[in-house]
């Protein structure tokens, strides 16, 4: 599956009879791909670049309720998320874990620490659940002891969850393409397919790797969906509608977790305008943010600002002033594009996170929302069309059970092994299958053989495909990893079939990318 000749095999398939055409391989499309095949739909997924390679590699990584979402009366969809948070820690352990978070409260704060109890008291009624206390200084600091330094006056304790985003959305894919969808990158939805009465019925797809030459085909399906986040009203303008959507900028900044040492995740409100802001441990480094700032043009890589780098360290510089954190300290940044309703606020921090839905001329776009909703999003962008495909049968589980009879490596923790089942679900006995590489990247806790892996079965097109969004080496380590590279080029390059020009083209077009948009500003 996604191996060598994998995109010749689809392209030369793309003339059947389709039930569904999805646009767009974030987490939406890939949860509307993997909802459709399990109610047995003829399914294609088209991305124009790399899958999750938009807003859904680079979120801040938390499963979240939305607990700020309370400040401004979405109940509906704190309750929603929060529960659908559960369902996924419960079928999705090891990519989906329980996080604790500390809140803590400053002097200066606009929202009085009792308000924080009630909300919580609140966000834990909707999950059905009590998991939050209160946290005197003492206890904040005994937790999260960089806070020691700082004038934290308490908070309160509780939990949401966090994710590898990209993976999840690859695992998300590839359970539905075992299960028969389709699903390939880099094949963009040039444009429409309209009939007699204007309806759309299909798509022009281009093949825009380097492989595919430009090729083209026409797909015909029952349904069309544009499930592309940021650039949804890109397709809609195509059939004359008019502009609906905000475009708002999120980064972040990485540090080595020795720097920022945190086990444990920290809520503040920023001493600026007062927006949440989080600290939070990840695969091995912390990670902090995020901004919210009205993004400009898609057609290059979102990058972090002057201005936001300069935001997201006041916030570290108040919560851990010992520290002593500089922008020296950065290792890697990333920004992210979220697509929101434009309802004209002024700040875009309180425009609403739903998503929503509009069928128009037979397109149904499906846009905003989390990612922690994904799964329910797909259900409802299906059921916009019950009429055409037929109504939906009860849920079932969003990600398929994990293997059992694996023959793990004698040095593996548990924690080791849930991290593999989680990330790769049946596939995992393919990591662990060579004990050799089933070793850590050294200043990461990736193993050499998923990088292999994913070299060799995940669909990479590019070098970026395979250290930004597979094995994630470009937000672990310094200058995207370059100390690493010969060892990733040993054990990738074979895999990918690429000869020594083509690789030298990729890892400079792969370090541009990292100065350009995963660096600080130049």
């Amino acid at each position: 599956m996604w191996s060598h000749g994998w995109r010749d095999e689809v392209f030369s398939n793309l003339d059947r009879a389709w039930d569904l055409i999805i646009i767009g391989g974030g987490i939406t499309g890939a949860g509307i791909l993997g909802e459709a095949v399990r109610h047995g739909k003829s399914a294609l997924l088209v991305e124009a670049q790399d899958f999750s390679s938009g807003t859904s590699s680079r979120s801040t990584k938390l499963v979240h309720g939305g607990l700020r979402y309370l400040r401004q009366g979405h109940f509906l969809l704190t309750r929603k998320s929060v529960r659908e948070r559960e369902r996924l820690m419960r079928e999705g352990a090891g990519l989906i874990d329980n996080l604790g978070f500390s809140l803590a409260a400053f002097p200066g704060d606009q929202m009085p620490k009792w308000m924080y109890g009630m909300g919580l008291v609140m966000y834990d009624a909707l999950a059905g659940k009590w998991a939050h206390e209160a946290q005197t200084r003492e206890e904040i600091i005994e937790r999260v002891p960089p806070l020691g330094s700082s004038k934290v006056t308490g908070g309160y304790r509780y939990f949401d969850a966090q994710t590898d985003d990209s993976r999840l959305v690859i695992r998300v894919l590839r359970e539905a393409v075992r299960q028969g969808g389709v699903a390939i990158n880099y094949a963009k939805a040039s444009s429409l397919l309209r009939d007699a009465g204007g309806k759309v019925h299909g798509i022009v797809v281009t093949d825009t790797s380097p492989e595919g030459r430009g090729r083209t085909a026409e797909v015909k399906a029952k349904v069309v969906i544009n499930a592309t986040g940021a650039w949804a009203d890109d397709l809609r303008r195509e059939l004359g509608q008019d502009k609906r959507l905000r475009r708002i900028r999120g980064s972040h900044l990485t540090f080595a977790q020795d720097r920022v040492p945190i086990h444990e995740a920290v809520s503040m409100l920023h001493p600026r305008d007062q927006r949440a802001v989080f600290a939070v441990p990840w695969e091995g480094v912390t990670i902090v943010g995020t901004t919210d700032v009205d993004h400009g043009d898609l057609d290059k890589e979102p990058a972090i600002s002057g201005d936001e780098t300069t935001y997201i360290l006041e916030a570290v510089q108040k919560a851990f002033p010992g520290l002593e954190i500089t922008d020296k300290d950065v290792i890697s940044t990333w920004s992210g594009v979220r697509p929101v309703i434009d309802t004209g606020k002024s700040d875009p921090s309180k425009e609403s996170r739903e998503h929503a839905i509009w069928r128009e001329d037979g397109l149904l776009t499906i846009t905003g929302g989390k990612l922690t909703t994904f799964a329910l999003m797909a259900r409802d962008a299906l059921a916009a069309v019950e009429d055409v495909l037929g109504p939906l049968e009860e849920r079932s589980r969003v990600l398929d059970a994990a293997p059992e009879d694996i023959d793990w490596p004698s040095a593996f923790t548990d924690m080791d092994k849930v991290r593999v089942l989680g990330r790769f679900g049946e596939e995992a006995s393919a990591i662990v299958a060579t004990p050799s590489e089933a070793q850590k990247i050294p200043g990461t806790i990736v193993l050499w053989s998923e990088l292999r892996q994913a070299a060799r079965h995940e669909g990479v097109v590019t070098l970026a495909d395979l250290l930004l969004r597979r094995a994630r080496l470009g937000l672990f380590l310094r200058d995207g990893g370059k100390e690493v590279m010969g060892r990733v080029r040993e054990i990738a390059q074979p895999e990918l079939g690429w000869d020594d020009a083509r690789w030298e083209r990729e890892e400079a077009a792969y370090h541009e990318v990292i100065s350009s948009a995963y660096g600080l500003p130049r």
